[in-house]
């Protein structure tokens, strides 16, 4: 039986480099976004917001010393703005590979004067799929540059939190804001997963009541996509340990004390992770095991009537041979042919014998207790 239209697994397909591509090219899906870049520039006095048409002089928009800025790309169908950030920027060409080939697992480098960073944005969709994008990070002594596929994000607590100038995000320079987007994206992670447990709850309620093929087909699909969270989470995890372990400059002590709990929270969720998955895979021997019970109760129950029908048919195959005991032709008495054959109420007689037969199998059977 085929797998229904619903549930298969629409899975992004990455566009990989022809083996011997130059290292550090950089790459423009066809389907990518035209770039929308935002500009937040904040200190502990002052918030504003301008939207930019290009980065055209981003240096010159930048350069205030008593302020930070956030440059907020969205989109990343633009070969020019790459260039600038190759040749204004000097950003390294590796590092715009790596933002444009986005299927990367989450990682931090560094680099001469910045920071490197990837994390991966996931989201549920209308149609109930998970989704899978690229946040990538520049992280300059002043300024934080993030990239996004798409325009829709799980951000906007970040940015509200900046513009009301709540905790240490005005003050604690660019290396705080990198912890506070990281931090945002994994803890989207713990909403994707209390969907899922949801989920998985309505699915072990349908397996206990009344289970169908449909019920094995989204515990498939809740299993994919464990297994998708837990191969970002471990990654995640890593790229925290490797920021906490950094010696870089761009990163205050005070910052690795917040990282320090971001780092907690991709293990407590990859305990979650892995204890939904062993739910899934029970859940999958729970709907075999009913789907094998209702069998063996199917099948009990057409042993049960075959167990009454046998001798019934036995009895009514023997008086169905039609042995006549005289010749209806010449009149001869046939020997050892059936007696009972011409008897009267001989019909009655069987009928009553066979019904007999089948109470006293219905009363064995009910004593042996199999009809419960």
């Amino acid at each position: 039986m085929a797998k229904p239209l619903h549930f298969k697994n629409r899975k992004k397909k990455y566009e990989l480099p022809a083996p011997g591509t130059t290292p550090g090219f950089v790459y423009i899906a066809e389907d990518s976004l035209p770039p929308k870049i935002t500009l937040y520039s904040y200190n502990s006095e002052h918030f504003e917001i301008e939207e930019l048409k290009s980065l055209n002089a981003i240096s010159a928009k930048t350069n205030r010393k008593d302020t930070f800025y956030w440059v907020e790309l969205k989109g990343l169908k633009s070969a020019e703005m790459f260039k600038i950030f190759s040749d204004e920027l000097k950003i390294h060409k590796l590092v715009l590979e790596d933002i444009t080939r986005t299927y990367h697992r989450p990682k931090f480098e560094e680099y001469s004067g910045y920071n490197f960073a990837i994390s991966r944005m996931l989201r549920i969709n209308t149609e109930g799929e998970l989704e899978n994008q690229q946040f990538s990070i520049i992280q300059t002594h002043q300024v934080l540059y993030t990239f996004q596929e798409s325009y829709d994000d799980c951000l906007e607590a970040v940015r509200n939190r900046l513009k009301e100038g709540k905790g240490n995000i005005r003050t604690g320079g660019s290396g705080y804001l990198m912890y506070a987007l990281m931090d945002m994206v994994v803890d989207s992670y713990f909403s994707i997963i209390n969907t899922w447990n949801e989920n998985m709850d309505l699915i072990e309620d349908r397996l206990l009541l009344r289970p169908d093929k449909m019920v094995m087909y989204e515990i498939q699909q809740v299993k994919r996509n464990l297994i998708s969270l837990r191969r970002v989470v471990w990654a995640e995890r890593d790229k925290m340990n490797d920021i906490l372990r950094s010696d870089s400059v761009l990163i205050a002590e005070q910052t690795k004390m917040f990282i320090k709990d971001a780092y907690d929270h991709t293990v407590q969720l990859m305990e979650m992770v892995e204890s939904m998955k062993e739910i899934a895979s029970s859940n999958i021997d729970m709907y075999l095991s009913i789907i094998s019970n209702r069998m063996n109760e199917i099948m009990k129950v057409l042993t049960i009537i075959s167990s009454i029908f046998i001798p019934l048919t036995f009895v009514a195959g023997i008086y169905g041979m039609n042995f006549a005991k005289q010749d209806p032709v010449t009149g001869k008495v046939m020997p050892n042919n059936m007696p009972e054959l011409y008897q009267e109420h001989g019909y009655a007689y069987t009928l009553l014998i066979m019904a007999f037969i089948a109470v006293v199998q219905i009363i064995f059977f009910w004593r042996k207790n199999w009809f419960r």
